[in-house]
């Protein structure tokens, strides 16, 4: 019995999505929540997990075709429905070519001259390339090479700018290896390589605006055809005569080859077409790469030590699944191996989690580097390491990409269209730093996520907008009118390696601290890998930056227009403060205190109004009665 497998909704306004890529292919075991195939939507790219176990018996959808939300995609049974009949067909293109090769042997026999050698090779040069055209026609029309084309990265959009080539011509590149990156006005991606092979060309340059459908490159089995050969042979045959004579003396040898099996074509083309002086050609371009391969490796492992750890960062086994960016750049930070890493995520893929479990398990080498100072030993001269990527942007120029374009313009927009100012208050958060303490473990052990402070944040936040609605609502000027909401969405600032993204926790007004802590870090989680759908960027009332993750006291945060306001969570310190006893005296205590900065819209929210919504979150950190939102 066969399960149909549907188009999922992927939003509240999203109504159909575009089928970029088919990650299985018919015939395939699939298992539950293993990605299936990817789809994109005007805003994001995101797979799609299998809803169950089995054989990929048939594709309902091709690549590049338009989905309604619930419209069918594929079947997954027991394999019982694929086989014989859908296997037939494949075969029979495959017998078609090799009839059709047959007449075009035959013709090039007939039409070559008994004794022009140089024809008898070109046709069994004939004869190898229509043998193996059957297999490469499904690559590429020239034959060469599978040409890469720019996919269909959301409904509305039509084109994407190559930003950054992540394999160059002659590399080497694995089934959804990246290959290059490219931006869009909304979102920076990387595109996987569709096969395995070998770069052989760029057919568009960084910088360079391609439509959707239009080729990137050419991926073939060999090196590069830097010589072009094939092009060059049409003209070599134009005067086979004239060069005939200075031939000769080889002509004369070609009989002991001919009487050598015809397993050796390659030796008569030989004398005819100069090739003496391509195969130089090509044989001193690979050694003139290694060369220079092996000149420049000491030189990089002189000059940036950490070089190894990024490299071996990037190693992934040839049976691991895809590593996302996120991953390649905490196993670089970390100086993990990823083919040292076992993925424990769905397919075998390697998450965060277990980069972050694998740095943590690895002997600690580092642990023995303090011990020349505690036993008196002088310490060595500071030496300033500079990381690879700092230095690898010293004294240049670059584009912005799309993302921070689009950050940049809202940003200044932000302040152009509302009267911002900011108001800090200070509070202890020993109470609540105590009850996180005791708690954490357990947390952890019941909820699958750690506590942090910013649950506890968000908690107190959310309860304060409810009994202070100007801050929560939404000021038209053109209309002058002010909608107060009676929900608390709130938006999370997130740090990603393609810059900031604000994913909105809908309804966060009616979670507990355990609900907060599970919601803020699945969409952050997300948002960092790019999974993240287009209607939870959108939605918030009031936002949240953890500016404090970063060891930041307190800043000045820009509203997320249309929004009355946001908050910033400083670095949690312990200083010396005065507090009162029980009797009423004054002493000096070690307490963890925060800042919090509250940037708002003085077009609605007064600085009153704005005090008194930092004071009763104060209240409620300060009391630190948070005990039942833990759900233990």
């Amino acid at each position: 019995m066969s399960n149909s497998v549907q188009m999922p909704a992927l939003g509240e306004s999203v109504t159909e999505g575009t089928v970029t890529r088919w990650l299985k292919s018919v015939g395939d075991t699939v298992e539950v929540d293993e990605p299936l195939l990817e789809v994109s939507t005007d805003k994001v790219d995101t797979e799609i997990p299998s809803p169950f176990a089995g054989v990929l018996e048939k594709i309902l959808a091709d690549e590049d075709d338009v989905v309604e939300v619930g419209g069918d995609l594929a079947y997954i049974g027991d394999g019982s429905d694929s086989g014989s009949a859908e296997v037939a067909p494949e075969e029979e293109p495959a017998s078609e070519a090799a009839e059709e090769s047959a007449p075009a042997e035959e013709k090039s026999e007939d039409e070559a001259p008994a004794e022009d050698t140089s024809s008898s090779s070109e046709s069994e040069k004939t004869e190898t390339s229509a043998e193996s055209a059957p297999a490469a026609d499904s690559q590429s029309s020239s034959g060469e090479g599978t040409e890469v084309t720019m996919p269909a990265l959301g409904e509305s959009v039509t084109e994407g700018t190559v930003t950054r080539w992540l394999k160059e011509v002659g590399e080497e590149v694995e089934v959804d290896e990246p290959l290059l990156e490219v931006s869009t006005d909304k979102v920076d991606t990387e595109v996987p390589s569709p096969v395995a092979g070998v770069v052989q060309a760029h057919l568009a340059e960084e910088d360079e605006t391609v439509e959707v459908g239009a080729p990137l490159a050419r991926i073939g089995s060999g090196a590069p055809a830097e010589s072009a050969p094939a092009a060059e042979e049409p003209k070599q045959e134009e005067a086979p005569k004239e060069e005939a004579p200075k031939e000769q003396p080889k002509e004369e040898e070609a009989p002991k080859e001919e009487e050598a099996p015809k397993e050796e074509p390659k030796q008569e083309e030989a004398p005819k077409e100069e090739a003496p002086k391509q195969e130089t050609t090509s044989a001193s371009a690979p050694a003139a790469q290694s060369a220079a391969a092996a000149q420049s490796a000491p030189a990089k492992s002189e000059s940036a030590p950490a070089k190894s750890e990024s490299a071996a960062a990037d190693t992934v086994g040839e049976n691991s699944a895809y590593v996302t960016p996120l991953v390649r750049r905490l196993a670089k930070d970390e100086g993990v191996d990823l083919s040292t890493v076992t993925g424990t995520g769905v397919g075998g893929r390697i998450r965060k989690q277990d980069v972050i479990a694998a740095a943590a398990n690895r002997p600690a080498a580092g642990s023995s580097a303090p011990a020349p100072a505690a036993s008196g030993e002088a310490k060595k001269p500071f030496t300033l390491e500079i990381p690879e990527e700092a230095a690898k942007l010293r004294g240049t120029t670059e584009k912005a990409s799309r993302i921070r374009q689009t950050i940049a313009k809202r940003m200044s927009e932000s302040l152009e269209v509302s009267a911002q100012l900011t108001q800090v208050i200070e509070v202890d958060m020993t109470r609540v730093a105590k009850l996180r303490k005791a708690n954490k473990d357990a947390f952890l052990d019941k909820h699958g996520v750690k506590l942090t402070y910013l649950p506890f944040f968000a908690k107190a936040i959310v309860e304060a907008l409810k009994q202070h609605p100007k801050v929560n609502a939404q000021y038209d000027l053109e209309s002058q009118e002010i909608t107060y909401f009676d929900h608390e969405n709130l938006a999370v600032a997130v740090d990603t390696p393609r810059g900031l993204l604000v994913p909105v926790v809908k309804d966060a007004g009616d979670l507990s601290i355990a609900g907060l802590a599970k919601a803020i870090d699945d969409v952050a989680d997300r948002t960092r890998n790019n999974k993240i759908m287009p209607d939870e960027l959108s939605g918030g009332t009031f936002t949240v930056t953890n500016i404090g993750s970063v060891g930041a006291l307190f800043d000045t945060p820009i509203i997320n227009q249309p929004q009355m306001g946001i908050i910033g969570t400083g670095a949690i310190v312990r200083r010396p403060i005065v507090v009162k006893t029980a009797d009423g005296e004054e002493s000096i205590a070690i307490r963890d205190m925060v800042y919090l900065p509250l940037t708002y819209n003085h077009q609605l929210v007064d600085g009153a109004d704005a005090g008194r919504f930092l004071q009763t979150i104060k209240a409620r950190l300060e009391d630190g009665n948070f005990e039942a939102d833990l759900e233990l």
